[in-house]
């Protein structure tokens, strides 16, 4: 077993038993009515917490049917196309350990998500029954993402606290890591080999692979920054992972379920569909007021959805036109 899977299991099974039994220790010694792990589920119920969203069909809302159907896509992007998971396929021995892992990924992705939704619902349980905090607590936590952080900090032991901290760094630097060399394998075979030095020595490539890394580690630096702003990091992803991803994804769809495309319909197809990525991502920019009547009516996490389904549809009707005109010429 390699280190980063070490890595990340050390660092669920830490979440799971620190986060709740911290949560569980605190409530019996700090609340004003202690009751128990009970109260977390309790109080968690009564706002709501264990619902799954409303099952109306409704496209501009954060339904149940919604994230459904972006979580498909966004996991077929995931799996399908995202550098950092094909590195894997490929360091796998054959298509049996390849498919097998992909496989153990899947399945693991519902309780690792449970997971964290679970710590989050527990978090919003325990600072709801916390009336003691002072104004200074509380400034600053209007934004979610602060709420762990500062929980870590201020309610764990202190040996604890450094412990799920190495743990956290841990999972985070193997993801990193992963992701950064990925990203840097992809400039050097695609774009260097391909357009700049066709067979670079072994000095060269482990320069811009170098470079390539630096330049990289630059922008997850820069974007990372950017997000310390927003409400919410795990939103703003989804919705850049929606803009970024979705021209990619429909063009490799494109190519898997259709042997006979051709380059230019495809092409043409990734236009239409990069159209409608920047119509719905950028409607809240420009689509206001007097021009409301252009603005995308549709959640935000729907840009990958709708984006690669016009990929897909305008490739595989121009071929389909294309194809029955070009035989009644020839008959």
């Amino acid at each position: 077993m390699d280190l980063p899977i070490i890595d990340m299991i050390v660092f669920l099974v830490y979440m799971l038993t620190i986060v709740l039994f911290g949560i569980s220790f605190s409530f019996k010694k700090r609340t004003t009515e202690p009751e128990g792990p009970g109260q977390v589920f309790e109080i968690a119920s009564e706002a709501h917490k264990f619902s799954l969203g409303s099952f109306r069909v409704n496209f501009a809302e954060s339904t149940f049917w919604l994230i459904l159907i972006y979580g498909l896509f966004i996991n077929l992007q995931n799996f399908g196309i995202d550098q950092s998971y094909i590195q894997r396929y490929i360091s796998a021995k054959n298509d049996k350990e390849a498919v097998s892992s992909t496989l153990l990924g899947s399945l693991l992705y519902i309780p690792v998500s449970l997971l964290f939704f679970l710590i989050g619902t527990a978090l919003y349980s325990y600072y709801q029954a916390m009336p003691n905090l002072s104004p200074v607590e509380l400034q600053g936590m209007e934004n979610a993402d602060k709420i762990f952080p500062y929980f870590i900090v201020s309610a764990l032991p202190t040996g604890v606290t450094g412990l799920l901290i190495a743990s956290i760094f841990a999972a985070g630097m193997s993801t990193i890591s992963t992701s950064i060399n990925s990203s840097a394998t992809v400039i050097l075979t695609d774009h260097f080999k391909r357009y700049i030095n066709k067979e670079p020595s072994y000095k060269t490539a482990m320069h811009v692979l170098f470079l390539a890394s630096f330049f990289m580690g630059g922008i997850g630096i820069a974007v990372g920054v950017a997000l310390t702003g927003v409400k919410s990091a795990l939103d703003a992803w989804w919705a850049l992972s929606s803009i970024f991803s979705g021209g990619i994804l429909g063009l490799f769809l494109l190519g898997l379920i259709s042997k006979k495309v051709e380059s230019k319909y495809a092409a043409i197809g990734v236009i239409c569909g990069v159209l409608v990525i920047g119509w719905m991502s950028l409607s809240p920019l420009f689509f206001e007021g007097s021009r409301s009547a252009y603005k995308s009516p549709f959640h935000t996490n729907l840009t990958i959805v709708l984006g690669t389904m016009t990929i897909l549809l305008v490739g595989f009707a121009l071929t389909i036109l294309m194809g029955n005109k070009r035989n009644r010429n020839l008959s």
